[in-house]
């Protein structure tokens, strides 16, 4: 599954060659290597390659760079993600006839690792999903507050939508299997009935 057939002979010769400069710019590496400059960047950001640095700063890339460029784009072309091929760079190739490829315990290290980061993304998934469950729930207690309150600031009579609520209340308890709603006590004279007004709002 994991494997790298060595670059091509041509490929390879390029790179090796004598007339090659010692060291490349960012446009010459990436002229060599049929991409981008910008892919290049983006490959040392993520830290798969670290080219070396001239007194002004600017990336200068050797001929073991582009090599291993080279093992990225094919990697990537085959559809490998980058946490996969930044751990695939982490282990030697074996030399085999017609091209290099990873031994039984590379393969192994390299499964681990990937295994142990997908374990850790379904803890964080699991915890979001509980994270939004709650969310939702709390969103759900507090949209009929916030309509109440936008329908009184818009007008509406405090004992109509009050009724209404209770109204709502009452259903909502009614559809829910084996949920009862305790009914209403009678008030004594001069006693309110709880539920009747809300805090600071006379029904």
């Amino acid at each position: 599954m994991f494997e790298y057939n060595a670059l091509s002979p041509s490929c390879l010769s390029l790179l090796m060659s004598k007339d090659s400069p010692a060291l490349l710019t960012v446009r010459d590496a990436a002229e060599r290597l049929g991409v981008t400059p910008r892919t290049l960047k983006y490959y040392e950001e993520r830290g798969l390659v670290s080219p070396t640095r001239s007194e002004g700063r600017y990336r200068l890339y050797d001929d073991e760079d582009l090599k291993r460029f080279g093992r990225i784009l094919r990697l990537r072309s085959l559809g490998f993600s980058l946490h996969g091929i930044t751990e695939m760079l982490k282990r030697p190739l074996e030399p085999v006839e017609g091209g290099h490829r990873f031994s039984t315990e590379s393969l192994q290290q390299i499964r681990d690792a990937l295994a142990q980061q997908v374990d850790a993304l379904d803890a964080r998934i699991e915890t979001m999903r509980r994270e939004l469950k709650e969310a939702q729930k709390l969103r759900a207690e507090l949209s009929p507050d916030l309509d109440y309150l936008e329908r009184r600031l818009a007008g509406e009579n405090a004992d109509a939508l009050l009724e209404q609520r209770r109204s709502a209340l009452v259903k909502a308890g009614n559809s829910s299997p084996g949920k009862r709603i305790k009914k209403p006590r009678t008030a004594t004279p001069g006693e309110s009935t709880p539920g009747e007004s809300t805090p600071g709002e006379s029904s």
